[in-house]
């Protein structure tokens, strides 16, 4: 992380106006707000947060990132889970979490007692809906439904050719459980409609823009919005954020439909050229996150995605794409732009609604944050 943020003078051990848990957390309330609404296990909150180590280093923080971060607290570490729910919304606490409610030693987690500052913004918690379609659900085919739940400013219908900004929240009928959330995640689902997984595509022609959406999705179109199938019945909240004409297309480069002879290529079978240097000699992980500006063909020039078009560039961990960027992105440093030909195999396997075949992205990577 470029910007550090400084420890607390009492970084080192709980000062003696700490309350002591009985299994062994501390904590200080640093600004009071009793009248704000108390945390359950259950809830999900929006929080800013800083971690350090008791020697003072800084290992995580929402401030750094410039964003409040979003969690479910039954999901955090039990130090961090306990510690927020003995505040109130609107409060700040300090916390010092045992490694035994911390990572346990975990490798390359960060080790020993664990010291929290959290800013408790607000409660985020998901609205569970109805896990069968309701009364008067709008049936479309096999079982998928939807009903708008609440009816927004945009006056005409979505198009498929429509780019749209969406916030999801996906729930398996079966277990009642959340599986993906572009609400946890912090960033909307940005597309274009025609490209959205089925469950989607099919119903969101019937929204318009500022709509809330409920959408029952079956076993036989059970595909999440990332691609993966998913087994049993799903049902999704859908907000309905933004939708604008899509502009035309980049065209695509000329050597789209294969990697040319002075491309390089990996023993994985990713072939990838620089296209304009960049600066430093520092590469991300495997596992860092970076922000990127990218623009993806499929090898016949049509293009199916791009940040550059959105106007904005997007952040991710590299562990969370698909195999070919997760590759390729790690051989190069900030500023540097590069071509990737990605087979199929490192690609989206062929997976229902996502692009086929070998992929072509330029892709420049502006931070490795």
């Amino acid at each position: 992380m470029s910007k550090v943020i400084g420890a607390p003078a009492d970084v080192a051990a709980p000062p003696a106006d700490a309350i002591r848990a009985e299994n062994g957390l501390c904590y200080k309330v640093l600004k009071a707000n009793p009248e704000g609404e108390a945390i359950a296990q259950s809830d999900w909150v929006k929080i800013h947060y800083t971690g350090w180590t008791t020697d003072g280093e800084m290992f995580d923080s929402s401030l750094v990132e410039g964003e409040p971060a979003i969690f479910p607290i039954d999901q955090l570490i039990p130090g961090m889970s306990q510690a927020l729910q003995l505040g109130h919304i609107g409060e700040s606490l300090r916390a010092w979490v045992p490694e035994e409610l911390a990572y346990k030693g975990v490798k390359g987690a960060p080790q020993g007692m664990l010291v929290f500052d959290f800013d408790i913004l607000e409660k985020v918690t998901p609205e569970t809906p109805s896990f069968e379609p309701v009364s008067d659900a709008v049936s479309l085919h096999d079982g998928l439904s939807y009903v708008i739940a609440k009816r927004g400013h945009g006056e005409a219908e979505i198009c498929e050719d429509n780019i749209i900004s969406i916030d999801f929240t996906g729930w398996h009928v079966e277990s009642g459980m959340i599986f993906h959330s572009s609400v946890q995640n912090g960033e909307p689902l940005i597309g274009q409609v025609k490209d959205l997984f089925p469950g989607f595509r099919e119903v969101l022609v019937h929204a318009h823009e500022g709509d809330r959406l409920t959408i029952w999705v079956p076993q036989s179109l059970g595909v999440d919005p990332r691609g993966a199938r998913l087994k049993g019945g799903l049902v999704f909240n859908v907000d309905v954020h933004e939708v604008r004409p899509a502009p035309k297309g980049i065209p695509a480069p000329d050597d789209v439909a294969a990697p040319p002879a002075d491309a390089v290529f990996t023993s994985s079978g990713l072939a990838s050229k620089v296209l304009v240097a960049g600066k430093g000699d520092r590469h991300p992980n495997a596992t860092s996150r970076v922000r990127v500006h990218y623009t993806g063909w499929t090898t016949d020039g049509k293009m199916f995605d791009s940040s550059v078009m959105r106007g904005a560039p997007i952040d991710f961990g590299l562990n969370q794409v698909i195999a070919g960027w997760t590759e390729g992105v790690q051989l190069m440093v900030e500023g540097e732009k590069r071509r990737l030909w990605i087979p199929e195999n490192l690609a989206y396997r062929g997976m229902p609604g996502a692009p086929a075949g070998m992929l072509v992205f330029d892709v420049e990577l502006v931070a490795i944050i």
